[in-house]
């Protein structure tokens, strides 16, 4: 056996592919991780559309609805911390009655770390990903140009209002700035301080 068929049969993600015949999927896994575009999905969220996928297999195996938005309900109701009890052993029960072993299942799920496990060891995919000075900068400059259009659109609103004397006022300046509110510590920032200076100060002593 070589070394690639032998991490394969030990890697819980691509046994579980297998054994639930999603042909296709590790493939699509690596496309959404080392795409850079905006259908770029991370670890985690691969992790969470990997989980659905074995319960929309087991559902549809089932009889049951497996249309996305009963996967979504009934993954949240199994694995949401702020399910209530209730909620969440009536959704076991209705899966054990139509036969669905959901102690079985949940054990099949998948955290991050067996993703990228599979990706990187089995697949041999890497994500280059941009470094946090650059991300920072490329969201500040994306959140630049919104507020930039926001004020534009405001700007000819108003002047628009006012030309039609459907708005009472003289010559006008608009101001658009977008604050946050740290909630740890009370300390309001505008966000180009924000990202300038890394954070709140609460979070960086």
């Amino acid at each position: 056996m070589s070394q690639g068929e032998s991490d394969r049969r030990s890697n819980k993600v691509a046994r579980l592919i297998d054994e639930y015949e999603l042909e296709g999927l590790g493939t699509e896994l690596e496309a959404r991780w080392t795409d850079d575009g905006e259908d770029r999905m991370s670890l985690r969220d691969l992790a969470e559309y990997f989980n659905k996928r074995l319960l929309e297999t087991e559902l549809i195996e089932a009889g049951m609805s497996a249309l996305d938005s009963e996967v979504d309900t009934t993954y949240r109701q199994l694995t949401d911390d702020d399910v209530s009890t209730g909620v969440r052993t009536e959704t076991r029960s209705r899966l054990e009655q139509n036969g669905i072993d959901v102690d079985a299942l949940e054990s099949n799920f998948v955290t991050y770390q067996a993703i990228r496990s599979y990706l990187q060891n089995v697949r041999g995919a890497s994500y280059e990903g941009p470094s946090d000075a650059e991300k920072v900068e490329t969201d500040q400059q994306s959140i630049q140009r919104l507020l930039t259009r926001t004020h534009t659109v405001i700007d000819q609103r108003v002047e628009a209002l006012r030309d039609t004397d459907r708005l009472a006022l003289d010559d006008f300046e608009v101001f658009v700035d977008a604050q946050v509110l740290c909630q740890a510590c009370g300390t309001q920032h505008s966000i180009t301080d924000l990202l300038e200076q890394g954070g709140c100060e609460c979070q960086q002593s």
